[in-house]
C-alpha cells in the first residue's frame, strides 16, 4: 500500500469512527433562583439532583454564583438562593442579568416571594417583579424555560397575616403565568402548596424541614424531568392550581384537620376526604384518589354531597362543577392515569356555615 493510500485509509477509519460514536446529549443548565428557602441550605436541590440522576437525567449541570452549603449527600449544589432578598428587590436593582451573564442557564425554577409575603409587598407589585425577572431571563436566552413555584405555606410567629398573603400570591400565579408564557419560552406553574404543612413541614412556620424538602423535591421532579424530555406531565399554567380569582384562605396547618374518610369503589378507585383547615366561613379541603385495582385507570369521577350549605370557590388538581349541595370532581389530562395502587391528590376551597362535617365521597375509575 502506497503512502498516499495509507493515510487515506486512516482518514476514513477516522471518519468512520467519529460517524459511528452515539450523540451525546447536550447539557442542560438548570438555576435554581429564590431566597433562603432555595439556597441556605435548600436541601431539596440535593433530593432533586439525586432523584434527577436516578432518573436517568445525568445531563444536568445545577448554575449559579452560590456554592452548595451541606445537606450530607454529594450533589451539583450552585444555585442562585439568596437568603433574606426580597424579588421585589431583586427586579428593581437589576441584579438577576449579572447571575444570567455568569451561568447562562437554559432552565430556571424559581421559588421566590416569601420574604415579599412577609413585609407586605402587594402581590400585584410581586407579580410585576416576576414579570421584569421573565424578561430578563429572556433576553437572556430567547428560548428560556422557566418554572415558577407557588410558595409553600408559611405561618411565622411574628406575621399573622402571611398565612393569607401567601395564598393571594398563589392564587394569582396561575393568571400571570398563562398570559406572560410563550411557546418559545413557556412558564410552568409548580403547586408547592398543595399537601405542605406548616406544622409538619418545616421547623420555624417557614422553612422547610427533612420532610418538607422531600416533598418540595418530589413537586419540582416531574415538572423539570418533562421539560428535560421525560414523560411525566407537567401542569399547565392554571391547571392544578388556586383560581386566581378567589383567595379567601389561610395555611393549611394553621388550623384544625378532621379525620379522613374513605369508601372503597367497586369500579376500583377510592377517595379519602380530609378537611386541612377551616376559618370563619370558609375552609380548605383535600381529596387522595387512589386506584384500588389491580389494573391501570385512564381516569376518575369523585362525587359527594355537602350536608351544611358548603359551596366550592376553587378547586386544582380536578376540574370540579357543583349542583345544589352535590359536588363532581374530574381529573386533570395530567393526573387521570393511575397505575394499581397509586394515587393522586387535589384540593379545594369552599364556603361554610356553622357546621362542616366530614364527608364520604364516592368514586368511579375508568378503564
Amino acid at each position: 500500500m502506497s503512502k498516499r493510500s495509507a493515510v487515506m485509509a486512516a482518514l476514513l477509519l477516522v471518519l468512520g469512527l467519529l460517524v459511528a460514536r452515539p450523540a451525546e446529549a447536550a447539557t442542560v443548565r438548570i438555576m435554581p433562583l429564590g431566597d433562603s428557602i432555595t439556597g441556605s441550605p435548600g436541601c431539596w436541590r440535593a433530593l432533586l439532583w439525586n432523584k434527577l440522576q436516578n432518573g436517568g437525567f445525568t445531563n444536568v449541570d445545577m448554575v449559579g454564583t452560590l456554592p452548595a452549603q451541606g445537606c450530607g449527600v454529594p450533589y451539583d449544589g450552585d444555585n442562585e438562593g439568596h437568603g433574606g432578598f426580597l424579588v421585589t428587590n431583586v427586579a428593581d436593582q437589576n441584579q438577576l442579568p449579572a447571575w444570567l451573564s455568569a451561568t447562562r442557564p437554559d432552565i430556571v425554577m424559581m421559588h421566590f416571594g416569601t420574604n415579599d409575603v412577609w413585609s407586605n409587598r402587594p402581590t400585584a407589585t410581586i407579580l410585576a417583579a416576576y414579570g421584569k425577572l421573565v424578561d430578563q431571563m429572556r433576553a437572556s436566552n430567547p428560548n428560556m424555560k422557566i418554572l415558577v413555584a407557588q410558595i409553600i405555606p408559611m405561618n411565622p410567629s411574628t406575621c399573622s397575616e402571611c398565612a393569607q398573603r401567601a395564598v393571594a400570591l398563589n392564587s394569582a400565579i396561575p393568571g400571570w403565568a398563562a398570559s406572560k408564557t410563550t411557546a418559545a419560552s413557556p412558564i410552568v406553574v409548580v403547586d408547592q402548596w398543595t399537601g405542605f404543612s406548616t406544622s409538619a413541614d418545616t421547623y420555624d412556620g417557614v422553612h422547610p424541614n427533612a420532610s418538607g424538602d422531600q416533598k418540595m423535591a418530589d413537586k419540582w421532579y416531574p415538572a423539570l424531568s418533562a421539560l428535560l424530555g421525560g414523560a411525566q406531565p407537567s401542569p399547565s399554567p392554571g391547571s392544578p392550581s388556586p383560581s386566581p380569582s378567589v383567595s379567601p384562605s389561610v395555611s393549611p396547618s394553621a388550623g384544625p384537620s378532621a379525620s379522613p374518610s374513605a369508601r372503597p369503589s367497586s369500579s376500583g378507585c377510592a377517595a379519602t376526604y380530609t378537611i386541612t383547615n377551616q376559618w370563619g366561613g370558609g375552609f380548605q379541603g383535600e381529596v387522595t384518589v387512589k386506584n384500588t385495582g389491580t389494573a391501570a385507570i385512564s381516569g376518575w369521577t369523585v362525587t359527594w354531597t355537602f350536608a351544611n350549605g358548603q359551596q366550592v370557590t376553587q378547586a386544582w388538581g380536578g376540574k370540579a362543577t357543583q349542583s345544589g349541595a352535590n359536588v363532581t370532581v374530574k381529573n386533570e389530562s395530567w393526573n387521570g392515569s393511575l397505575g394499581a395502587g397509586a394515587s393522586t391528590t387535589f384540593g379545594f376551597i369552599a364556603s361554610w356555615n356553622t357546621a362542616n362535617a366530614t364527608l364520604v365521597p364516592g368514586c368511579v375509575a375508568s378503564l
